[in-house]
């Protein structure tokens, strides 16, 4: 599964640069998928759906707190033993998203697609 981060964040920002997929962002950032991954030109997500553009901006999840993207969101598999943002959080609100299910063989190959 992928992390989200509650609405209890108090908009500290420490999450943000132990991120090794570059997947958080503060509320109210435009985003790419190019930002600290491999990604580049035309791409189609592991997630399916259309073609985008991996440089292009996206629009931001959140205006108000921090946001993680989840389409990015390893939950720092293949990088660390456990989610860095979540060990990082003095108020606990970067946890699991249950609308977000996935192995972790399947956050290996977001990984590897991410940062060719």
């Amino acid at each position: 599964m992928a992390i989200m981060i509650t609405d209890a964040c108090i908009n500290c920002g420490a999450c943000e640069p132990e991120c090794p997929n570059h997947a958080i962002y503060e509320g109210g950032a435009e985003w790419k998928y190019s930002d600290g991954t491999g990604l580049r030109g035309i791409m189609t997500p592991l997630a399916g759906g259309s073609e985008i553009d991996a440089d292009g901006l996206m629009e931001p999840k959140s205006m108000d707190v921090y946001f993680i993207v989840h389409d990015k969101c390893t939950e720092c598999v293949g990088f660390h033993d456990e989610p860095q943002c979540a060990a990082v959080c003095p108020v606990d609100c970067c946890v699991d998203d249950p609308e977000y299910r996935e192995s972790k063989e399947d956050l290996l190959k977001k990984k590897e697609f991410m940062h060719l």
